[in-house]
């Protein structure tokens, strides 16, 4: 049973979706769409962990590339600001969607690279390949846009070996959540919860390496990933990993 509702419920909301973007872009909607998001993730405290590895390493000059799984990327939003004159780099939909997410988004601190990982996917990497090759930063959804939850794909790791950015992992955790029935179960904060977002270590990719290096390269993050978050899911008082 649990099967056959959870389907109908994500078609329902991905309509619902595509309805407020066409509505949001036909009547200059997306100022108030920002301003309302803002206001929400400012009843979101925020506890943030080693946060001056990435800065130090920024600050040298090396780029970097954010990995986040795509469940935890609504915690990132309202951080973003904070790496604002890193210009963060970001893939977002060519769909309609997109459009939409796109306006807001570059509002809140990125910087929108229009392309998808579904379709026309060697393109969108491409294209934040090339954002790379002039700003410093990006961030990227390991396992987006369609999963399995948690997944790392190939993407960010041939993204790290063209560009010769660092990965660095970023672990978020919330003590009060919505969970979506998405196919990443996604996470929304409460108001007023707490949020922990926490830097992991950098991971370097050489430029060369062998098949097999390379797939051991990308089982490496996503083992850290799904470790370190698991681990900040208990310590934020749940008692299983999201």
């Amino acid at each position: 049973m649990r099967q056959r509702l959870f389907q109908p419920l994500c078609a329902q909301e991905a309509v619902m979706w595509k309805r407020l973007s066409d509505l949001a872009i036909r009547y200059g909607l997306i100022p108030l769409a920002h301003n309302l998001i803002r206001v929400y993730l400012g009843l979101i405290r925020k506890t943030v962990l080693e946060e001056d590895r990435i800065l130090r390493v920024l600050e040298d000059n090396q780029k970097v590339v954010i990995a986040i799984p795509h469940q935890r990327m609504f915690g990132v939003i309202g951080y973003a600001q904070r790496f604002g004159r890193f210009s963060l780099g970001a893939i977002i939909s060519q769909s309609r969607d997109g459009d939409m997410i796109a306006q807001i988004v570059s509002r809140l601190g990125f910087h929108p690279v229009r392309g998808s990982s579904s379709r026309g996917g060697k393109a969108a990497l491409d294209a934040l390949i090339a954002y790379l090759d002039g700003h410093p930063a990006a961030v990227h959804a390991v396992d987006g846009p369609r999963g399995p939850k948690g997944e790392v794909k190939a993407g960010i790791i041939r993204i790290a070996q063209r560009s010769g950015a660092l990965i660095f992992p970023v672990y978020i955790s919330a003590n009060r959540t919505w969970i979506l029935k998405s196919w990443d179960r996604f996470l929304i904060p409460k108001p007023f919860s707490r949020i922990m977002i926490r830097w992991g270590d950098p991971l370097h990719v050489p430029e060369h390496l062998t098949e097999t290096a390379f797939e051991a390269m990308r089982q490496t993050l996503e083992a850290r990933l799904r470790t370190n978050q698991a681990r900040d899911d208990l310590a934020m008082g749940w008692d299983h990993p999201l």
